[in-house]
């Protein structure tokens, strides 16, 4: 039997889980549906990445263990994928012993073949990334808490395998995907290629694996998660099963961590004398606007928001449908209600009422006996079976927005058949050729149906139950005439425009402002000075400071994204310009009473800031 071995990325167990986790696992779900329904042996793997220096810390924070913390956080992901229907057949957590054992033995591995070494490393470091950084790296502005160190590390010969992975990217066209991708990870392997420092001293980091032939050092978190995709399949455990399934087809990815997929990881495996995976796909962003989706910017989307309003199906579909695989894409609530009330409401959901109300209302609510064999009928017959045929090939080569988008032509074009033919009329005075119609119509559905289950399996499920089809499979022909249909309730009731409005104030959407206020509503905007008393980072971010201001003889709390462009050192004793009356808000997890000003001109930002011996806290702004 054919097999088909998919992986997603494991995820940050300190992460609240959001869209962008969503996204890959449903489109990794999507894919592995796809492949099950065509008989293959499947094999779907998504987890947890829970080593490292931030594990560490968040635990301290908290003053519990660290095992403990990732087992407090674990389960937000596992019941986000269980309201998502994701079957996923693994769920691997880089603290599970399997893990660990596998890790150590490929790291003797490696050393015992000379491709580890020991070095002082003396250079800069950003915690913010638990990696060491170059110059260029720190000025560029992209690294926080930097530090510079001088340690004695263990080190990967990463730059011995430099040729050979130019070579087989250059030779397996489909290794890196999409072709810009593996063009920008070619053009990064211009440049000579360095060692890999992966460890780190217990001294400094004690939450990860520990080396095997050095207890004083942990291994980098890097070195770690990436092996996830060798250990769940059974490697040095269950040969006969690791075999089976590796290399793993695909390794579904973020395009932020292109690098460590692409470079770091298949040199371990060329070392380690593994062979590389088949494809690494690096899909894009979902971007609010024109934003990235980030918590330190509070725009990112709750799936779980979205599941309650609208239903699972309806997010899964949206997801998948507007996303071109390998491009970013943009979330808006007006978007996802224009494509369900289109697509879900009126094609599909419509479909399959009007078929259901009209065999209630001719045929005693059961099939009719024979298909239509008219030209137009043969027509949608032929459809279907092209239909399949196109869908599986964007399948298989990564274009899910467009198979999906074959299928509602598909779709469409019954309703089209529907209103060409009329079996409304024809059954006053020819009813078998209408009950020919409406088999032919039921009958493409049910491939539709079939078709789009793999996106949406709930309400696919409910249409197959409809038409008491639920074994069938894609070859034309599975109805069974005399069996009558199921009750149900509209598939996708259309959203009202008014929901949107709401939509808009539940998921935090800006709505659009006027260019222009008039004098009393400038008034009421109240701008006063205020001191800064105390700035603090926040944890978990590397953009927002909290900071404790005085105005007047009043005190308050205030969170902004500043961290940047300010240290909280240099912030402390500035006279700073305050909005005092603006509604509290809670970001990340903290209450932020206010808003500060500042100017902003393309990446540079500077603080409003009012400097004068005249000059004292609470002063009105006019």
């Amino acid at each position: 039997m054919k097999t088909f071995y998919l992986t997603t990325p494991i995820y940050y167990v300190n992460d609240k889980p959001h869209i962008g986790h969503a996204y890959t696992t449903i489109l990794a779900d999507v894919l592995t549906r796809f492949h099950r329904n065509t008989g293959e042996d499947v094999f779907f793997l998504t987890g947890l990445d829970e080593h490292g220096q931030k594990v560490q810390q968040a635990a301290e924070k908290r003053g519990v263990d660290p095992q403990k913390h990732c087992n407090e956080m674990a389960p937000r992901f596992l019941e986000l994928w269980e309201n998502l229907h994701i079957q996923n057949d693994d769920f691997i957590r880089t603290t599970e012993k399997r893990h660990v054992d596998v890790v150590q033995h490929i790291l003797q591995k490696v050393y015992d073949k000379g491709d580890i070494y020991e070095d002082v490393y003396e250079g800069l470091y950003s915690v913010s990334e638990e990696r060491f950084i170059t110059e260029k790296e720190a000025k560029s502005g992209e690294f926080r808490d930097i530090k510079e160190l001088k340690e004695k590390n263990y080190f990967f010969r990463m730059s011995n395998y430099q040729q050979t992975l130019i070579d087989h990217i250059k030779n397996n066209s489909g290794f890196i995907q999409p072709e810009h991708r593996k063009n920008e990870v070619l053009g990064f392997l211009k440049q000579p290629l360095e060692d890999l420092c992966i460890s780190r001293p217990k001294s400094r980091l004690g939450w990860g694996i520990e080396l095997p032939f050095d207890s004083d050092y942990v291994t980098y978190v890097w070195f770690d998660a990436l092996i996830n995709y060798i250990t769940a399949p059974g490697y040095n455990v269950n040969e006969e099963n690791f075999n089976k399934y590796w290399p793993a087809n695909y390794h579904l990815i973020g395009k932020d961590i292109l690098t460590t997929h692409s470079v770091y990881w298949p040199t371990m495996l060329m070392s380690a004398n593994i062979p590389l995976p088949q494809a690494i796909f690096a899909h894009g962003w979902w971007l609010i606007g024109e934003s990235k989706m980030s918590k330190s910017l509070g725009n990112v989307v709750d799936p779980l928001g979205l599941i309650e309003e609208y239903g699972v199906d309806s997010v899964r579909y949206y997801l998948m449908r507007e996303m071109v695989l390998g491009q970013d894409a943009s979330f808006t609530i007006e978007s996802f209600i224009k494509r369900y009330n289109s697509d879900l409401a009126n094609d599909f959901g419509n479909l399959l009422s009007r078929v259901s109300n009209l065999l209630k209302k001719f045929f005693d609510g059961k099939i009719p006996q024979d298909e239509d064999d008219s030209a137009e009928g043969l027509d949608v017959k032929s459809k279907a079976v092209e239909t399949v045929a196109m869908v599986w090939e964007k399948i298989e080569v990564m274009r899910v927005n467009e198979a999906i988008e074959i299928t509602l032509q598909f779709v469409r074009s019954i309703n089209k058949y529907l209103e060409t033919k009329a079996p409304w009329k024809l059954a006053k005075e020819e009813p078998e050729i209408a009950g020919k119609v409406l088999f032919t119509a039921v009958e493409a559905l049910r491939v539709s149906a079939v078709l789009l289950s793999p996106i949406m399996p709930n309400r696919t499920q409910t249409v197959l139950e409809t038409l008491g089809a639920t074994e069938s499979g894609l070859d034309w022909g599975g109805l069974t005439s005399g069996i009558e249909i199921k009750l149900h309730d509209p598939l996708f009731p259309r959203i009202d425009i008014k929901k949107l409005e709401n939509s808009v104030k539940n998921h935090g959407e800006k709505k659009e402002l006027k260019n222009v206020i008039t004098f009393d509503e400038f008034q009421n905007i109240e701008l006063k000075t205020a001191k800064i008393l105390k700035v603090e980072k926040v944890d978990g971010t590397d953009k927002l400071l909290k900071l404790q201001i005085k105005v007047g003889d009043k005190q308050r709390q205030i969170v902004s994204g500043i961290a940047q462009f300010y240290s909280p050192e240099e912030l402390v004793g500035k006279m700073i310009v305050v909005v005092t009356n603006l509604k509290p808000a809670t970001i990340f997890g903290i209450k932020s009473n206010g808003m500060l000003l500042a100017a902003k001109n393309g990446k540079a930002l500077t603080l409003m800031t009012i400097e004068g011996k005249k000059v004292s806290s609470g002063m009105r702004i006019y």
